[in-house]
């Protein structure tokens, strides 16, 4: 087997012309018009396109926090009618989910107690 292995270029690549193909459907179909009505039309460019958020309501406020047991901060959106929740980042599950996983974190270096009944007399 040889070690000199070497890609050298023979000539130059040729265009080749591709012509599609042509289906029967195709030479067989008929032209559609539609009304103005039903047809799709191109939006006009100068015409704004905005998404802005909902004005903010004189009704909710912000608050955020500090949860000491998640190790997270906590942003809320709540209804000054009636101080509820509106929305809150992270949800309840994940500050939950949180707390449990920091409090592992924390007893994780901590040695274990014998229980009582492993004593040996």
């Amino acid at each position: 087997m040889s070690t000199d292995f070497s890609i050298k270029p023979v000539g130059a690549p040729a265009a080749i012309p591709v012509a599609p193909p042509v289906s029967e459907a195709t030479n067989n179909a008929v032209q559609t018009v539609l009304p103005a009505s039903q047809s799709v039309t191109v939006p006009d460019a100068s015409a704004n396109v905005r998404n802005d958020s909902p004005p903010p309501s004189d009704f909710v406020s912000h608050q955020a926090f500090l949860d000491r047991a998640a190790g997270s901060i906590v942003y809320q959106v709540i209804d000054s009618k009636t101080d509820q929740v509106v929305e809150q980042y992270p949800d309840e599950a994940t500050l939950r989910r949180r707390a449990y996983y920091h409090t592992l974190d924390l007893t994780k270096d901590q040695p274990t107690r014998p229980l009582a009944t492993d004593r040996t007399a």
